[in-house]
């Protein structure tokens, strides 16, 4: 291929790619149109009479108590306790599923020492934590971090692992040909092989966090999007509890989104065929 060849297929593809970014800007607001589409379908068939309005509230009545809760600051105060829990735990089960999965994917020794039992801790229910998080740290903030960190742990320790393990042999044998030192051949081939399955994991148990936050803040919390709920189930208010569900799929899709933003240039090497398909 002559160089006039390569440079015309790089301006192609910087083209397409230029062309592409305004297009996945475009689809963002595609995903809004199933909910809205669900909520304005719900709505009528509660103004038909087609359905019953008093246990599965219409999104008019949702968005009233919504609104509601903003109004009155409750809401805020309930989505910044959850959120700083859900941070707390999603640092230090983050930080320990990288440490251990790194350990057990490097390490045949550790991953025969350390992995079967890790597995077998992962089978256990979150709620069977509870009253032991509870004896142990009490029933304020500590075990609710605890319970949130242990949701995050596994899913980022196996993607970690997984990702290790499942190096190219061929890649670790290109920068041993280069004569890449140790440090090296962590930078600059094993550490961007791991990368994408790595944010995918943490990605994973970030979702896992939020699903983990409510046991938490069902354990005795007197604020937080799972004591909104609690609060909304012994009221019998089924339009707070919808509130509150609402707003815990809102905060998660904006964590995930914030992950999503900082990670992204660590990939801006990628060049896949995504955009193609």
């Amino acid at each position: 291929m002559s160089a006039v060849e390569a440079a015309a297929i790089d301006t192609v593809g910087s083209a397409s790619r230029g062309k592409a970014a305004p297009a996945r800007s475009g689809l963002v607001w595609l995903g809004l149109v199933l909910p809205l589409l669900l909520a304005l379908l719900w709505e009528a068939l509660v103004a038909a009479g087609l359905a019953n309005g008093r246990l599965m509230p219409p999104p008019s009545v949702v968005g009233r108590t919504l609104w509601e809760l903003a109004a009155s600051g409750e809401l805020l105060t309930h989505a910044a306790a959850t959120l700083s829990r859900v941070g707390a735990g999603f640092g230090l089960g983050a930080l320990a599923g990288t440490v251990l999965g790194a350990l057990t994917g490097a390490l045949p020794v550790a991953q025969r020492l350390l992995d079967p039992t890790l597995q077998a801790l992962r089978a256990i229910p979150s709620i069977a934590w509870v009253p032991l998080f509870i004896l142990w740290l009490g029933i304020f903030e500590a075990s609710k971090v605890a319970l949130i960190a242990v949701g995050v742990f596994f899913p980022v320790y196996l993607g970690v692992a997984a990702a290790i393990q499942g190096i190219d042999r061929k890649v670790v044998e290109v920068g041993r040909v280069f004569r890449l030192s140790r440090l090296a051949m962590v930078r600059r081939v094993l550490l961007p092989a791991i990368l994408p399955d790595w944010i995918t994991a943490l990605r994973s148990g970030l979702g896992l966090g939020f699903m983990f936050v409510v046991a938490a803040e069902i354990m005795g919390a007197s604020e937080g999007l799972g004591y909104l709920l609690v609060d909304g189930q012994q009221l019998g208010r089924p339009d707070t509890i919808i509130a509150a569900i609402i707003s815990f799929a809102v905060l998660g899709k904006l964590a995930d989104g914030l992950l999503v933003a900082i990670t992204r240039p660590f990939l801006a090497w990628q060049d896949t065929a995504r955009d193609k398909l």
